[in-house]
């Protein structure tokens, strides 16, 4: 079931046989985002809407879920059973990419053919978000962003610092990181039992210098009063103030692509 959603563009993109719907906005370097569990809620479109006022052409399939739903628990359970089932999502592999980034990396080719620039910008989110590793693989990607990488799934000690990503995939991201200058951002919350600290731990060992992480505190008594619970960095846990860590951390994503892609024209209304 596809709907659409206010702002955006609606039409599908096809790829190595595979069709998904596809939500666009914006103008000039392109920046593909993939949303979080359960699918592209109001929080997810919205932050769309923000890059690509900040001066870019955003593409946003959409690979599980109802387009413009609000999260609920109930919908959110229901999306996690079936996606964790699809052979096109590897939930619980440890050192495997997920097949569906082979699709997305046909995506960005086509993104960078079609919009110019140096490259293209890729934001993967929750059960998303080491989809950005894997993207590395994909000379076009310039920008990876791992926002709060859940996958896989913790269900053991090894699996929480695990990267969900293939020894042959992961040497090619670390070349790239250390000689193009394409090292990832990674943020997460501390107090996130859905990404633990050991995975960061393991992304730092795998990529040292290259890698940026952004920790928020969201330990019991944090100065900014935010909940132990919080897991969306970029969405639904964002607090749009500044000086806010979750908006500094919003600001750092737009000046990495800043930095590496340009902008076509920034709307003045993004700040």
């Amino acid at each position: 079931m596809t709907t659409t959603l206010p702002g955006f563009d609606q039409r599908t993109a096809t790829y190595d046989g595979v069709t998904r719907p596809v939500f666009s906005r914006g103008a000039g370097r392109a920046i593909l985002i993939v949303h979080e569990m359960p699918g592209i809620t109001p929080e997810v479109a919205q932050f769309g809407r923000r890059v690509a006022d900040a001066g870019y052409f955003v593409a946003l399939p959409s690979l599980f879920g109802v387009p413009g739903r609000a999260l609920s628990s109930g919908y959110l359970l229901n999306q996690l059973a079936k996606t964790c089932i699809r052979k096109e999502f590897a939930a619980f592999s440890r050192h495997r990419s997920s097949p569906v980034t082979d699709w997305l990396r046909a995506m960005a080719r086509d993104l960078h053919q079609t919009h110019g620039g140096p490259g293209v910008g890729f934001v993967g989110m929750c059960f998303t978000g080491n989809f950005a590793l894997a993207m590395m693989a994909e000379p076009a990607v310039l920008a990876p962003v791992l926002s709060q990488p859940s996958m896989p799934l913790v269900i053991s000690p090894s699996h929480a610092k695990a990267l969900q990503i293939s020894p042959e995939a992961l040497r090619v991201a670390q070349r790239r990181a250390k000689e193009q200058g394409c090292g990832p951002i990674a943020l997460r919350f501390t107090g996130d039992h859905l990404v633990p600290g050991a995975r960061f731990d393991a992304l730092r060992d795998a990529f040292g210098e290259t890698i940026e992480t952004i920790e928020i505190d969201s330990s019991a008594g944090n100065s900014h009063g935010i909940a132990r619970t919080a897991h969306s960095v970029l969405t639904a846990d964002l607090v749009d103030e500044a000086g806010h860590p979750t908006r500094q951390a919003l600001d750092r994503v737009l000046a990495m692509f800043a930095e590496r892609l340009g902008v076509h024209e920034a709307d003045p209304r993004a700040v």
